[in-house]
């Protein structure tokens, strides 16, 4: 729930100023899909042990990395008709274990999107998500007074980290920009494989 509502807020800073860079399109498709995942995912988060599936995530997320960095023409999607399994995906995983990123990052630089626009894109996907997560995690009595004075806490920071995010995001050469995204993305495999064993 405290992930749910910093991400909420990232979104919200971010796209009052990049908005008119989303993809809407890509984007839309994401969110719908996403919306029918979460009420699954707030299942899963009371009955699915969170080891296995973070392990299985690992999993897939490092495949796609390394793919990526070994071989980046490999895989491209031409169209968005494949974006209903990458935001359903999410959203699963975005209400139950607060990793709905993953899928669509791999999603949208599979789609080849503009290095200017993905950023943008991604907010404009996190923030409508990010509405449904708070409200099911409010419905399933997730957020409690620890949550929000946490997020209160944490919030002055989470701004500080939104200005630095601005700032090294408009030091990335475009060309570099996939292979910074695939790096982190190994990077978080290798996390959720190591925190799941």
């Amino acid at each position: 729930p405290l992930m749910a509502l910093v991400g909420f807020t990232i979104a919200l800073v971010i796209l009052i100023k990049d908005y008119k860079k989303v993809e809407f399109k890509s984007a839309l498709r994401i969110i719908i899909s996403s919306l029918i995942g979460i009420p699954v995912g707030l299942i899963f988060l009371k009955g699915v042990d969170e080891n296995t599936i973070m392990l299985i995530l690992g999993i897939l997320i490092l495949i796609f990395s390394l793919n990526y960095l070994i071989k980046p023409t490999l895989l491209h999607l031409r169209s968005d008709k494949f974006a209903w399994i990458f935001g359903f995906t999410a959203g699963i995983l975005g209400a139950a274990y607060n990793t709905n990123g993953p899928p669509v990052i791999i999603f949208g630089t599979l789609r080849r999107w503009n290095p200017k626009n993905f950023r943008a894109t991604l907010q404009g996907y996190f923030l409508p998500t990010g509405i449904m997560l708070i409200t099911g995690h409010l419905i399933a009595g997730n957020i409690t007074k620890t949550v929000i004075t946490d997020y209160l806490f944490a919030l002055p920071l989470i701004l500080i980290a939104i200005w630095t995010g601005n700032v090294l995001n408009k030091k990335i050469p475009a060309g570099k920009f996939n292979i910074y995204i695939y790096s982190i993305l190994l990077i978080i495999s290798i996390l959720l494989i190591i925190r799941s064993i």
